[in-house]
């Protein structure tokens, strides 16, 4: 017996056909069934590039007042759909219960008009798309330039429901017509969304360019079928090195691989923070919200630490320290904020147990019966992070002691995401140089979990990308020079078309 559904939705129509059987990530062997995509693939792509057209006949005003209204939808107390995302997805993702809860009664507020048209004009400018924007250029031309919409795919993540929220947000902004293929750890939010659009106008522009699907990932028979010219113009993937191997090997002229794949991000703490004892309570607080936001689930959690203590033996006391009150103030957060994974990768246990016994290397704060619920943080007893930064998951961070802080922007790679630093004058210093070595997103410690979304992700610009720029030149032969004309013949290139 299966534990649920996942209906196929294709642009207004709710395919009910649940012929196969998929497990989610639960771990607990739970299971859902779907209709085939094989059946309906057909359906599914769109190989008709002007029946986008009817996006054009609303206004962004009215795109607004769409979302805000779906957003308003979106009530877990009111919306059976979304009431079993949340539930299926506290089931299958690894974010605790009361988490769970928040994002999924908060994240909704996304779609707020006034949201929306931050991430709009931010992102792209209003006018662009809503018209051809004209520009004289030195030459005398002029280019009118229009930002139009493309048939788009998008491969979401299912580490938390957000995602699912900017991706619609995103496909109605930039007038898409989107296929979201969902992930076995949240099946059921973009599902629960589209859903809600069919209930709410069946026969809008927007809900008639939504479809969501699942499919196994690497299914070749179903994805070489999709992923085609013809049907497609973007591929927006958010995973792992495998997965977007696996999609790129469809790639060819004609579309867009956009990757928001894994990122890692860390924290720079100056020697300001351990000043004194309530600045560093203060400082210790804002790195346990980074580090446990979110049960460390999202890819803009803290992990490493760097903390600019000094490394002699007063340096690497203060260090310990400055750990002791960042374990104790991850304790102490809201528990709508943090309250600790459903499951501790046992990898990870492995590891920290294995490092305990190397107390001149590493100083483990935790309570070891309790591992799974408290985490953990390693504070470092020379200046080197630990041999498994990419394991830190389920509240557990790394403070790595620095003679100069400086030092840290070093480990910087092209999957360094969110950058927190205190104070404010080390992250203006620093700002520069750690974006060259691959920082994207720079910010007050504290703030991790609560971006906004119209800022650049992961170093580009997912919107403007998703957008196919057209330009439309516009030439006054008596200004911008004919080369169908002799130079310096004495013709003129006006008189000639006078003529004509």
């Amino acid at each position: 017996m299966t534990d649920f559904k996942v209906p196929l939705l294709i642009r207004g129509q709710v395919i009910d056909d649940y012929s196969v059987e998929f497990g989610d990530r639960s771990g607990a062997g739970r299971t859902f069934t779907t209709p085939d995509i094989r059946k309906y693939w057909r359906q599914l792509v769109n190989s008709k590039p002007d029946s986008l057209m009817d996006l054009y006949s609303i206004s962004l005003e009215e795109i607004y007042g769409y979302l805000e209204e779906l957003g308003a939808r979106l009530d877990m107390d009111t919306n059976p759909y979304w009431r079993e995302a949340f539930e299926v997805g506290c089931c299958a993702s690894n974010l605790s219960r009361e988490v769970m809860e928040h994002c999924y009664r908060t994240v909704p507020a996304a779609l707020s008009r006034v949201n929306v048209r931050d991430v709009v004009e931010t992102r792209i400018g209003s006018q662009f798309l809503e018209g051809w924007v004209p520009k004289t250029m030195s030459d005398g031309r002029i280019i009118n330039v229009r930002a139009m919409g493309s048939r788009s795919v998008h491969v979401v993540a299912g580490n938390v429901p957000i995602v699912s929220i900017v991706t619609v947000l995103r496909g109605a902004i930039t007038r898409n017509d989107v296929i979201i293929k969902a992930p076995s750890n949240d099946p059921l939010s973009a599902n629960a969304i589209v859903r809600t659009m069919i209930d709410m106008e069946p026969n809008h522009p927007l809900t008639k360019h939504f479809s969501v699907a699942y499919w196994k990932g690497g299914d070749e028979e179903v994805e070489r079928r999709i992923y085609q010219a013809e049907n497609v113009e973007k591929i927006v993937a958010w995973g792992g090195y495998s997965s977007i191997k696996h999609i790129s090997k469809y790639l060819g002229p004609g579309i867009d691989l956009i990757t928001l794949d894994p990122k890692s991000s860390t924290t720079l703490i100056g020697k300001e923070a351990l000043q004194n004892e309530s600045t560093m309570r203060e400082v210790a607080v804002r790195v346990a919200a980074d580090l446990g936001g979110w049960d460390q689930e999202a890819c803009v959690n803290a992990r490493v630490i760097f903390l600019e203590s000094g490394t002699d033996p007063k340096g690497i006391e203060r260090a310990n320290e400055f750990g002791r009150m960042v374990f104790q103030a991850v304790q102490e957060l809201p528990k709508t904020t943090s309250s600790g994974p459903v499951r501790f990768d046992p990898q990870l246990k492995a590891e920290i147990e294995s490092i305990m016994p190397l107390t001149e290397f590493y100083n483990v704060i935790t309570e070891p019966k309790r591992m799974a619920k408290t985490g953990a943080v390693i504070v470092s007893q020379v200046s080197e992070q630990v041999d498994f930064p990419k394991l830190l998951y389920g509240r557990v961070g790394n403070i790595v002691p620095l003679d100069t802080i400086d030092d840290a922007v070093s480990s910087f790679t092209a999957a360094t995401q969110t950058v927190g630093i205190y104070p404010e004058s080390l992250r203006r210093r620093l700002r520069d140089r750690a974006a060259l070595m691959g920082g994207q997103v720079f910010q007050p410690v504290g703030y991790a979990i609560t971006g906004t979304m119209a800022a650049p992700q992961d170093g580009i610009e997912p919107e403007r990308r998703m957008c196919r720029w057209v330009v439309d030149n516009q030439c006054d032969p008596s200004l911008v020079p004919a080369p169908w004309v002799e130079p310096g013949s004495g013709v003129s290139a006006t008189a000639l078309e006078s003529v004509a």
